[in-house]
């Protein structure tokens, strides 16, 4: 049994929590200090709890708050080499990670933390590098794959063999080419290692998710090129062109912005 919280998923800032019986964790901490302990505390969940905090990669809406988790609460922050120099360099970071709080995680690489499995895959982007991240128990396998510039074969390989998934569903294309951002930061976003629109997320759940999915959140929709009830019509209607039912097949929920979700408990 795998317990989750969305404490935020946006350009804003990013961060979701994790539990099984014995182990709690974040992963990332784009969220402020103060509202992350509110939104869990509400939830009977204490910072203190925590037993580490897992970071996919160095831009600011995922970091904001690693100083602060390392040095105020003790949590040993997992990243790859490279993240944690980003981190370090990134003004954002007022706190700056010691030693003592610095672990490193090797891409393919199986941490055992409790009675999680944490395993960090390379997923594309134009950060200092990024990982996504498998946490899986004896039972299931839950995926946190966000910041994706395109599907690439290790992705679509760890999306055949997750029960849960939180994807990212950033942009509907239209709305990005017609919207106001400027051609340099379009052609960011479009360039296989920015954002991924609604409609390659959907082919990518499509094509290559297995009969055990149970359920897929969306995140990190973006404020000015996405709309919530959009992103989930495109998954619907990409779906069906494949055959699969929204659920029926499997639960599909759009994570809001700036918002805690209700803390959910899953089964396999």
């Amino acid at each position: 049994m795998i317990k989750f919280i969305s404490l935020g998923s946006s350009s804003s800032g990013n961060c979701y929590y994790l539990a099984t019986d014995n182990t709690q964790i974040l992963v990332d901490a784009g969220v402020g200090v103060r509202s992350l302990k509110n939104s869990l505390k509400e939830k009977g969940i204490m910072l203190t709890d925590i037993d580490a905090v897992f970071i996919t990669h160095d831009h600011a809406d995922h970091i904001k708050a690693v100083g602060h988790l390392a040095h105020d609460y003790h949590l040993p922050i997992y990243a790859t080499e490279e993240v944690h120099r980003g981190i370090n360099r990134n003004y954002c970071v007022t706190t700056k990670l010691t030693p003592e709080y610095t672990r490193i995680i090797n891409k393919s690489q199986t941490i055992e933390l409790g009675d999680m499995m944490i395993t960090a895959f390379s997923v594309p982007h134009d950060s200092s590098d990024c990982v996504g991240y498998r946490i899986a128990t004896d039972r299931e396998v839950f995926l946190v794959i966000t910041d994706i510039g395109h599907a690439t074969e290790i992705i679509q390989e760890e999306v055949s063999n997750a029960d849960f998934i939180v994807i990212e569903s950033n942009h509907d294309v239209d709305m990005l080419m017609m919207g106001p951002y400027p051609a340099y930061l379009k052609g960011r976003i479009r360039s296989g290692r920015g954002h991924i629109s609604n409609v390659d997320s959907a082919r990518l759940i499509a094509e290559h998710a297995s009969p055990r999915l149970k359920r897929v959140w969306l995140c990190h929709l973006s404020e000015e090129n996405n709309h919530p009830e959009l992103a989930r019509k495109t998954y619907e209607t990409v779906l069906r062109e494949y055959g699969i039912i929204a659920g029926v097949d499997f639960q599909l929920d759009v994570l809001r912005r700036k918002q805690a979700s209700d803390l959910m408990v899953l089964n396999a």
